[in-house]
């Protein structure tokens, strides 16, 4: 989720963090390193074997190829 900065963010142990950025991306898949801000973790996989149609997964750091 894109938001329009300067961010404040309370997170749910109650610390606040900021970001001065004029965008900020905001984590809503919970994968992210850097939670609360978005760092692109939901586009990677891990190898589970073939995937649909025989085609091989991405490997662990690998993009998800986009149709």
């Amino acid at each position: 989720m894109l938001v329009e900065g300067p961010v404040d963010i309370v997170t749910a142990d109650g610390t606040t963090v900021r970001s001065d950025r004029f965008v900020v991306a905001i984590c809503t898949c919970r994968r992210s390193r850097a939670y609360p801000w978005c760092d692109t973790s939901h586009r990677r996989r891990r190898p589970a074997g073939p995937g649909p149609g025989g085609r091989q997964q991405p490997q662990d750091g690998e993009e998800e190829p986009r149709p």
